[in-house]
């Protein structure tokens, strides 16, 4: 392709940044990113923002490439065959290549009175409505958190750390992602801070009302704030926009990130369904994410063939409060290992890798094309052979487990 190329990014999240970021390795292509917030959201530490020890916002100064032109908007709708994408607030933005970027947020809840009684926290608006909550209920209001993964580990154990009397309902496994090991450290790190557990097949919630919580087995659990960490969700913007999407709404690609329908259109982050395989919602995926989707573009804009995502995710960092936390480590196929790092060194780790996160976008933005990712997934093409009914590779239990 010869003359100036525009990209359109959609969406400013860890994916969405570090792709604009990667994308001003050439002089000749100019970057748009086109997010709903003038500030980055540090999704990770939503929990410390209900908590008050943290604002999870970063200026998109510190992170986001010079050449990168931030427009703050929402984007309505994609229209692949003209090539443009239409704002909220009016008009239209063309583009060459569009990098789909949107994120993830929490699934609209099915049960009854969840809707109207129980407050949501995946993202920065409801985070800081819900800390207005809690901060205007006594002292001695009971706090309810439903969902059992890190967002709601991590918001029980916040809470409970600031004096609040929590329960944690489940709604079947403490932390599913954890080994057995790994859980017990979590559960074990709860009780020290008061947190109630509710976990197993009774644990699921069937009602939610002003000021309790049915569970399938008849109790009752009394609740002034209920909040809602379940079920996840992605914008239907693919969709609406006529392109093929997962059951659950993120844009099927292929391993190169493409998009099935439109070559022009990479997708990545937590929108992406790569083979309609997606990789676990993370920050550790959506930075060798975006790195790659943006070396997509960047190869067919050369006019070479782009490559295959291959990287993989290494560990799940859970914080239980301000001075405990655990780090599960991971086979490299994204399952939990025996090993993980509990306590006052969990906690540090933890920090250390949101931290680190903005610390490689940064450096990205200060020097596009240097993010590397050393984890290589060991099982992802096990996966695709599977999914394809192809023979597995030879020594393929091996490479699974990375040995």
């Amino acid at each position: 392709m010869t003359g100036n190329t525009d990209v359109v990014v959609i969406g400013g999240g860890y994916a969405g940044v570090m792709a604009a970021n990667r994308l001003t390795q050439r002089d000749d292509v100019t970057v748009t990113l086109i997010n709903p917030r003038p500030s980055f959201v540090e999704r990770v530490r939503l929990h410390q923002l209900v908590g008050g020890s943290d604002d999870a916002v970063v200026d998109y100064r510190k992170i986001l490439a010079e050449g990168v032109r931030l427009v703050v908007d929402t984007v309505t709708r994609i229209d692949a065959a003209e090539r443009s994408v239409t704002l909220a607030t009016g008009g239209t933005v063309g583009y060459d290549y569009l990098i789909y970027a949107v994120g993830s947020g929490g699934a609209d809840p099915r049960v009854p009175g969840a809707a109207e009684f129980a407050y949501p926290i995946a993202s920065l608006e409801e985070a800081q409505r819900l800390r207005s909550v809690v901060g205007d209920a006594p002292a001695t209001a009971s706090v309810t958190v439903v969902g059992a993964g890190p967002t709601g580990i991590e918001t029980a154990a916040e809470l409970a750390e600031l004096g609040r009397t929590v329960t944690l309902v489940c709604g079947g496994v403490l932390g599913p992602y954890l080994h057995p090991r790994g859980r017990r450290s979590v559960a074990k790190g709860l009780s020290k801070l008061g947190v109630t557990v509710l976990d197993g097949p009774g644990a699921t919630v069937t009602t939610v009302t002003r000021d309790a919580v049915q569970l399938i087995d008849g109790r009752e659990v009394p609740s002034t704030v209920t909040i809602w960490t379940a079920g996840f969700g992605v914008p239907d913007l693919a969709g609406r926009s006529g392109l093929s999407t997962d059951a659950l709404g993120r844009l099927l690609t292929d391993e190169t990130l493409t998009s099935v329908d439109d070559a022009r259109i990479v997708a990545t982050g937590d929108a992406a369904a790569p083979s309609d395989l997606p990789l676990r919602m993370s920050c550790q995926a959506a930075l060798p994410l975006g790195s790659h989707a943006a070396d997509t573009v960047l190869n067919r804009i050369a006019g070479e063939q782009p490559a295959d995502f291959s990287k993989g995710i290494a560990a799940m960092c859970v914080s239980l409060g301000r001075r405990v936390g655990v780090f599960q480590l991971a086979h490299r196929n994204d399952t939990a290992m025996r090993l993980h790092l509990s306590g006052r060194l969990g906690a540090k780790l933890k920090e250390a890798a949101c931290k680190s996160s903005i610390k490689q976008l940064a450096d990205e933005a200060r020097k596009p094309g240097s993010h590397t990712w050393p984890v290589k997934d060991g099982k992802r093409q096990e996966l695709l052979r599977a999914k394809r009914g192809e023979a597995p590779a030879p020594d393929a239990c091996l490479n699974a487990f990375g040995n």
